[in-house]
């Protein structure tokens, strides 16, 4: 072989191997890339009569949900406002100081703890050099990623086109050379933010048009369930009813430590001694949550509104359980079922902890020092309704769970078939 040609081949070989190096080297930043989570800073506003514990409390919430939307939260901004400003939510001296963080520490998106209007999004998107999203469109981000059925990914969708469609922003003029009549003579085109406007309004009603005939659907679904007796699990999100209902009725329902694990309601056949009823696993409540998501849902929470019991599934050791209680009530009453028995579960007491007080300590006992066995008398004396202590996790107190649960749904059934006693 010829010197110049091995000398060719060894180069082109050489060449092909820098080649190869290289793109594998690329293909390994893209994925390092993308593998990188992204890093954001959370705002909130600490209004008046709201102390800045309370306000550290929502923001660690919000930092909860950032976390289950696989992005980590680098730092906390707050400042203390009457209201938030209608303009830019916060005052423009915190704005800017925001802007000069996530310039200097590489932020890719802030999150702000409460629903943002369109045009302090659009104030703040300037001033900004990250994106910009707020409590609302989180949730809907997360409810997004975390649906699996095609029903519950049509009511997501729905719910996000709702949030979106009056937050389309930009005013192109690229069509404006359009003409509008005969001749040469005539108005401007349709801009763009016209043309994206009437699509999300045309796919918003073929989203409606498919959920109606889905709810139909549904409806049919639960006439075609007889009269059995109709128990479902509510309650803030992740706290422990998938846990709950995987344990009750022995199925693998889906359950994990991220908010809105249960995006789609699950029914089981549960037998307790012959005792035959239905219970389901509903999607979580949380503060603020949004009305588009309420009124998208409105099916999946028809399984609350026609249910004979509730069993609210309580974290308690979580240290604003008892604010959580409210929000699920409140809720409750918001889709017209506050008027249902309830059973009050408290779980997780396994993770239940607590500052005991010095002996010489006169000052008086706050929520912090109480221990299980003080809010289990306090609970028990004050509650309206029937409560019990568990732990999902560690199956502690579950037999008289099942115990109380069976004589609640036996004397529903009782009322409704009195003849009927051949079951039990």
């Amino acid at each position: 072989m010829p010197f110049f040609l091995s000398l060719r081949m060894a180069k082109t070989k050489e060449k092909g191997e820098t080649e190869e190096k290289d793109r594998k080297v690329t293909e390994a930043a893209a994925a390092a890339a993308e593998a990188r989570r992204a890093r954001a800073v959370v705002v909130a506003v600490v209004r008046d009569g709201q102390s800045l514990e309370r306000t550290e409390e929502f923001l660690s919430e919000l930092e909860f949900l950032a976390e289950t939307a696989d992005i980590d939260t680098v730092r906390r901004f707050t400042q203390r406002m009457p209201q938030p400003s209608s303009r830019l939510y916060v005052g423009p001296g915190k704005l800017e100081e925001i802007a000069a963080y996530c310039a200097e520490a590489e932020i890719d998106v802030a999150i702000f703890d409460d629903e943002l209007s369109p045009s302090q999004t659009r104030n703040i998107e300037k001033a900004l050099p990250c994106r910009v999203i707020d409590r609302t469109r989180l949730i809907l981000d997360i409810f997004m990623s975390r649906a699996r059925t095609a029903y519950a990914k049509t009511q997501v969708e729905l719910a996000r086109n709702e949030y979106m469609l009056p937050r389309l922003a930009g005013m192109w003029t690229h069509l404006e050379r359009q003409r509008g009549g005969t001749g040469t003579r005539g108005g401007a085109g349709e801009r763009e933010i016209e043309t994206d406007r009437r699509i999300v309004r045309n796919r918003i009603a073929k989203l409606k048009e498919d959920l109606a005939k889905i709810d139909r659907q549904m409806a049919v679904q639960r006439s075609n369930r007889g009269a059995l007796v109709r128990v479902a699990l509510v309650g803030y999100t992740n706290v422990g009813k998938s846990t709950l209902m995987n344990l009750i009725s022995k199925s693998d329902v889906f359950a994990e430590n991220k908010l809105f694990a249960t995006l789609d309601t699950t029914v089981r056949k549960v037998v307790f001694d012959n005792l035959p009823f239905l219970l389901s696993d509903t999607v979580g409540f949380i503060r603020k949550l949004p009305t588009e998501l309420i009124e998208s849902f409105k099916s999946t929470l028809d399984e609350v509104r026609e249910a004979d019991l509730l069993v609210h599934v309580v974290d308690i050791s979580h240290p604003n359980f008892e604010e959580q209680i409210d929000v699920v009530k409140q809720t409750l009453r918001d889709i017209g079922a506050g008027d249902k028995p309830v059973y009050l579960v408290f779980n997780k007491i396994d993770a239940y902890t607590y500052i005991k007080k010095e002996e010489d300590d006169l000052t008086p006992a706050t929520r912090e020092n109480l221990s299980l066995e003080d809010l289990k008398r306090s609970w028990i004396a004050k509650a309206n309704t029937p409560c019990i202590f568990i732990s999902a996790a560690c199956r502690t107190n579950i037999d008289k769970l099942r115990s109380d649960l069976y004589g609640m749904v036996r004397e529903i059934h009782a009322g409704r078939y009195p003849f009927n006693n051949f079951l039990y």
